[in-house]
This record gives C-alpha cells, sequence and structure tokens, in this order.
C-alpha cells in the first residue's frame, strides 16, 4: 500500500480550516483586486507594495492544485524543492507531505512578508511537516540567488507572477532533465509562459486546467 501523509486525519482538518479561512477572506481579497492597487499585481517594480496589502490574506492552491502538486512530487521521486511564495504554507504543506512519503528531502520555500511566514511555520508545525522545510525571509531575487542545492527536482511558481522570469534564470542552472516546474496563476506572466513554450530543446511545456503551466527540463 502506498504511503498517504495527507489522509492524516490531522492534516486533514488542517487543510480544511485552512481553506475555509480562505474562503472567508474571499472579499477582501477582491476588494484588493478591485481597487487601483490591483494594476501593482504585475509590475516588476511595485510587486512588494500590492503584495503588502495582502498581507493578512492566505492565498493559497486550489484543492485540485494541491492534490497535483502532491501526486507530481511522489511520482517523480522528488527530494529537493524550491517553492517561491510561501504565503501561509498550504502549498507548502502539499509538497512537505509528498517528500515525507517519499522518504525524506528537503523544501526551500521563500516569503518576504513576516507575519506570513510565521504562520506558514505554525501551519508546517502543526502538520508535523516543519522538519522538511526551510523558509528563507525576504526578497526572493536576493534570496534564491545563493546556497541552493545542486539540482531541483520540483519548483514551484507561485510568488508575484512578474518575477517568474527573473527566478527562473537564477535557479535554471540547478535544473536537471526531468526537473518538474510548476507555475501558478500563468495567465499573468506571458513573457515568463512565452519563454518556456518557444525553447523547445530545453523544455516541455503545456497549459493545465486553471491557469496553471507545468514544464519539464528536458536537457
Amino acid at each position: 500500500m502506498v504511503t498517504n501523509t495527507l489522509s492524516s486525519p490531522h492534516i486533514v482538518q488542517l487543510l480544511d480550516r485552512l481553506f475555509h479561512e480562505a474562503e472567508a477572506s474571499e472579499s477582501a481579497l477582491q476588494a484588493v483586486a478591485q481597487s487601483e492597487a490591483s494594476r501593482l499585481m504585475t509590475s516588476r517594480t511595485a510587486y512588494r507594495e500590492f503584495y503588502g496589502l495582502l498581507r493578512e490574506i492566505p492565498l493559497p492552491v486550489s484543492r485540485e492544485t494541491g492534490a497535483l502538486l502532491y501526486m507530481l512530487t511522489r511520482a517523480a521521486g522528488a527530494q529537493s524543492i524550491l517553492e517561491f511564495g510561501t504565503s501561509f504554507g498550504v502549498s507548502t504543506i502539499y509538497l512537505a507531505a509528498a517528500l515525507r512519503d517519499n522518504g525524506g528531502g528537503r523544501i526551500i520555500t521563500t516569503e518576504f512578508e513576516s507575519s506570513k511566514i510565521a504562520r506558514a511555520r505554525e501551519h508546517l508545525t502543526e502538520a508535523g511537516l516543519i522538519d522538511l522545510v526551510e523558509i528563507r525571509e525576504g526578497d526572493a531575487l536576493e534570496t534564491l540567488g545563493h546556497d541552493l542545492p545542486d539540482t531541483l527536482d520540483v519548483v514551484l511558481l507561485d510568488g508575484a507572477k512578474s518575477l517568474y522570469a527573473d527566478i527562473l534564470d537564477r535557479i535554471e542552472a540547478h535544473l536537471r532533465p526531468g526537473s518538474l516546474l510548476l507555475a501558478d496563476d500563468a495567465n499573468r506572466c506571458p513573457e515568463f509562459v512565452g519563454r518556456m513554450r518557444s525553447d523547445t530543446k530545453r523544455y516541455l511545456s503545456v497549459p493545465l486546467t486553471g491557469d496553471l503551466e507545468l514544464s519539464m527540463r528536458m536537457c
């Protein structure tokens, strides 16, 4: 029988609670999205201002995307994962659960809002997965510029959309043939999507439901 940490009662209850909290904050999220500040979402210079407005709002992946993250990480036998955009730690729970079931490993995840880091650390501790996670605080353009593993098996991009291509520049040398890269809300980062789909020698990239782009490093 295949081990499935996601089915552990305490993790099921935790994720149910976190998704419920996200649903309850949907109106607050929409209020920010409909304000003038929404234009900052895709800015290459003012993204911190925009996401600062969301510091108290969880920005989780969907349940379906979370399950997909878990399945792909398990199927790849991943042991080394990088995540851009921790928020309250929901996606990190899915990834860490897969690492646990793969026999262990390490996730490097990044977040520049200290209040969100505190919440994510609390949730990962509650899930019993914090030992697999290194949270780097600060701008990912700086925190991901050093001390990365030789190879990364799975990468999740779910932070400031305007930075996806810049993050790829910093981590690309650590992707091996077969490495998987998932970009959430990919419709908001056409530069990144165009790059992944046009570089057919190095990447195979396809769009999935929910504005999720899945890419595999080919060489």
